[in-house]
């Protein structure tokens, strides 16, 4: 098993930003390729952004190109999400999600949850 925990959200003006950060924790961390998605309310959850195992490899929706960057540190077992020029559509619960090695930006593909963070942007 592994366990999730996001933090970060919050309330930002737009062209603001956030950082999101999720802990893991129970598995070795290396081993699992990492995923955030959102979930607007009134929609179905989404993908935002993968990191492969080593931080090699990293995919986007194309919504959050050039404003999101997405990070792990394996040594503290932790990955990011770093938001920037945040949009009122960038509204959601943001989750992260871990999968064994290889990054993936379908959510069926997905083994570990995390329970989401709330960002909300104003405009």
């Amino acid at each position: 098993q592994v366990q999730l925990e996001e933090s970060g959200g919050g309330l930002v003006q737009a062209g603001g930003s956030l950082r999101l950060s999720c802990a893991a924790s129970g598995r070795i961390f290396s081993n699992y390729a990492m995923g955030w998605f959102r979930q607007a309310p009134g929609k179905e959850r989404e993908f935002v952004s993968t990191i492969s195992w080593n931080g090699g490899t990293t995919l986007y929706t194309d919504s959050v190109k050039g404003r999101f960057t997405i990070f792990r540190d394996n040594a503290k077992a932790t990955v990011y999400l770093q938001m920037n020029s945040l949009k009122p559509e960038d509204t959601a619960v943001y989750y992260c999600a871990a999968r064994l090695w290889n990054i993936a930006t379908v959510i069926n593909d997905y083994a570990y949850w995390g329970q989401g963070t709330q960002v909300t942007v104003s405009s």
